[in-house]
């Protein structure tokens, strides 16, 4: 399976995505910023990187910058659910910088492995259209989901 770069400041997030990538047999490095996840991103030498976008110290846009500066090849997916409208545009920045998915934030475990399995395989047209697809207001209320963040819900 692959060796996963995940950032996330968020603790509960970053936790709740480890644990899904590492049931699906992935190794995951964690980094909790931006600063952190690119120091780490030069020692681990990962198949995969997850970044959230919104984070202090090194947003996450700067690190998808990086990373294409440092080693174009590396497939990049960035995740987002500060709010519902920058989220959007930020996500779409993010692609635009080289993100070849992107997923917003609250999405189910499925979405993620989906995601995953799409960028590792080569086929990110099928990882948009399956987020696209598995995307409705029950799943957001089911009790299987990767939560916003628990710092930005806390703060709304």
């Amino acid at each position: 399976m692959a060796r996963i770069l995940l950032i996330d400041d968020d603790y509960c997030v970053r936790t709740a995505l480890r644990l899904t990538l590492a049931k699906l047999g992935h190794t995951v490095i964690e980094a909790g910023d931006g600063v952190e996840g690119l120091k780490r991103f030069l020692s681990a030498n990962p198949d995969l990187v997850i970044t959230d976008i919104v984070m202090p110290e090194k947003e996450g846009l700067e690190v998808i910058m990086a990373i294409r500066a440092m080693q174009p090849s590396v497939k990049v997916i960035a995740i987002s659910g500060n709010s519902r409208l920058r989220a959007a545009d930020k996500l779409k920045m993010a692609r635009q910088l080289g993100a070849v998915s992107v997923l917003e934030k609250p999405f189910t475990p499925a979405e993620l492995q989906s995601a995953v399995d799409a960028v590792l395989l080569g086929d990110v047209h099928k990882s948009a259209l399956a987020h696209e697809n598995q995307r409705s207001p029950t799943l957001a209320a089911s009790s299987n989901f990767i939560p916003e963040s628990t710092t930005e819900q806390s703060n709304q």
